[in-house]
Formats: structure tokens, C-alpha cells, sequence
């Protein structure tokens, strides 16, 4: 069963939480500036966190909506309202977000995947919208993206996670290579066991 707590600070409505299952974990929702556009994305992150099972995706339970900022999962996982009025995209947004935790914390395994991708793949575009900031990132978020698709796949179906993955206009490259080379991405992944469970 999963349970709702709304905790609107009487301020500007600037604070929620959200209990996952019966196990009264929380995700903290705060607004940077309380924007319409702000407010918003929180009710529809509310409710794919009431409607979803998120726990097995779940690795900080902070989450800051900010108008303007880019998406980001470090120091505290940051969303740009963009996709508010879009679900599919904003669970998606927000898993490929909490997933950058999740890989984090094995560092060493990540290393390992981005020192094998390299081989793979010696030669990748850097910057949007096709690929990251520079190729470190982009090797590393063909990890990230592949187990971003996986999770929206069990979450969304795999129709609909096609069309949120398209609709984000972003990281092209990196969708494109893991549609096109999937076996050869999950064998990376699997191989060192940075997959979620």
C-alpha cells in the first residue's frame, strides 16, 4: 500500500514529502522559488511517486525543482520543471537522476564499465544534445541510460518508453548507441554488476 503525506510549509507550499510503501521512508520535495511551472512538476512527481513503486530506484530521498537549473544528480538531485505537464518524461528524468546514485556508489565497477566502453567504443561525440559534457561522462552515461530504459521499460512498457526516451531531445547519441547495441551494453553492465536488482 502506498501512502501520500503532503507537508506544505505555510510560507509558499515549498516543502512535500512522500512515504514510500508502509516503511514511512520519505522523499523531500522542495521548490527552489515556488514558481507555477515549479509547483506543478512537484504534483506530478507526487504522483508517480504515490503510483509507482520507486523504492528499488530509490538512492536519496532529497529532491530540489528548480526553474532554469539543468538536471542533476549531485549534491542534491536537482529537476528542471520542463517536463511537469509530461509523466513518462519526468520519470524517466527523475530515475536517470537517482540512478547517477546508485553508480556512485560503486565506484570502482563504473570505472571498470567506463574502461571497457572505451574499447568499445573509441571514438564519441561530447555535448548536447547528442552525448554529456565531455567523454568520460558520455561513456558513463551509457550505463545510466541503459538502466534508465530498463527501469522505465518494467515502470512504462516498452512503447511508451521509447517515446519519453525520444521526446527528451537530449543524449541522442547515447539512446541511439544502447537501442542499437543493447546486448552489447548489457553484457558491460552485467559483466560488472551494476545492474539494479
Amino acid at each position: 500500500m502506498l501512502v501520500v503525506w503532503a507537508i506544505v510549509s505555510p510560507a509558499a507550499g515549498r516543502e512535500a514529502a512522500i512515504a514510500l510503501g508502509s516503511d514511512s521512508r520519505r522523499i523531500e520535495i522542495d521548490l527552489a522559488r515556488g514558481t507555477p511551472r515549479e509547483q506543478l512538476a512537484k504534483q506530478t512527481l507526487e504522483q508517480l511517486l504515490a503510483s509507482h513503486d520507486l523504492s528499488k530506484y530509490t538512492f536519496t530521498r532529497k529532491v530540489v525543482i528548480e526553474q532554469g537549473a539543468i538536471n542533476h544528480a549531485f549534491p542534491i538531485l536537482t529537476l528542471n520543471p520542463y517536463f511537469a505537464s509530461s509523466p513518462d518524461e519526468l520519470l524517466s528524468t527523475y530515475i536517470h537522476e537517482q540512478l547517477h546514485w546508485h553508480l556512485r556508489n560503486r565506484g570502482a565497477q563504473q570505472q571498470a564499465a567506463v574502461a571497457e566502453l572505451r574499447r568499445l567504443y573509441p571514438r564519441v561525440p561530447v555535448g548536447l544534445p547528442a552525448s554529456a559534457e565531455n567523454e568520460y561522462s558520455t561513456y558513463g552515461h551509457l550505463v545510466d541510460c541503459y538502466l534508465e530504459i530498463e527501469a522505465d521499460r518494467q515502470l512504462l512498457g516498452p512503447d511508451r518508453t521509447m517515446i519519453a526516451v525520444k521526446n527528451k531531445g537530449h543524449y541522442t547519441w547515447i539512446y541511439d548507441t544502447i537501442f542499437r547495441d543493447e546486448p552489447k551494453i548489457a553484457a558491460v553492465v552485467d559483466e560488472h554488476q551494476l545492474r539494479i536488482k
